[in-house]
């Protein structure tokens, strides 16, 4: 979520491209994994999950090394910050997240974080639905995995619920769009507001390789 742009301002790059693939990733996968569980396509489940955990890796680590309006520390604040935001006593323009909605991110990317680590290690073999970890711990931690795993979804259900809730309000009470500069990556700002510096492509590319690398060592590296 963005500060409020100014009508007189001017168009600004806000958003790099990773980093709005993986949001819109997200917002496709999410969906996809509760279809796969609920209809039994534990196969196609795993598969996709393993994708949503790569994406998470790549966005992690683009959140360390990417774009400037994609790094932990440009949104990342404290408590302070974000209650005098809330409170609607910093009005002062800038490209990227807003202090709660900073927050917002890392606590989405940090449930799912969990949600797919707990499905590595879920599962009962009786039911032939296992996780691709599953054979490194037992089955009364296994059991757990699978019942918090259930849990967690709808955790990440009521980060969602909040963060539509925030997007209707930004959008009728604030009349600002938030949905268009994530489609676009860029929206109106004041005249002078820093925009997104870009990172070299090659950082992506090793995001990538790295995640890629996660995703193999779980289905394959690791089995014994």
């Amino acid at each position: 979520m963005s500060s409020p742009a100014d009508a007189t301002g001017v168009r600004t790059a806000l958003w790099d491209l990773p980093v709005r693939v993986i949001h819109w990733s997200f917002v496709v996968l999410i969906p996809a994994l509760w279809w796969t569980a609920e209809n039994d396509r534990m196969a196609l489940h795993m598969q996709i999950g393993t994708v949503l955990l790569q994406l998470l890796v790549i966005r992690v680590l683009w959140g360390c090394v990417g774009g400037s309006t994609a790094r932990f520390a440009a949104f990342v604040r404290g408590p302070g910050a974000m209650l005098a935001y809330l409170r609607g006593k910093t009005d002062a323009a800038a490209a990227g997240h807003n202090p709660a909605g900073g927050w917002s991110v890392i606590a989405l990317l940090g449930l799912m974080g969990l949600q797919v680590t707990l499905g590595l290690f879920s599962g009962d073999e009786d039911d032939g639905a296992v996780g691709p970890l599953n054979h490194l711990v037992s089955f009364r931690t296994a059991d757990r995995a699978s019942n918090l795993h259930g849990l967690v979804f709808y955790a990440i259900l009521a980060l969602i619920a909040l963060h539509l809730a925030a997007i209707v309000y930004y959008r009728v009470v604030r009349r600002d769009r938030l949905i268009t500069p994530m489609v676009t990556g860029k929206r109106v700002l004041p005249a002078g507001t820093p925009g997104l510096v870009h990172a070299p492509a090659w950082r992506f590319f090793a995001c990538v390789v790295v995640a890629w690398l996660v995703g193999w060592a779980i289905w394959s590296g690791v089995k014994v």
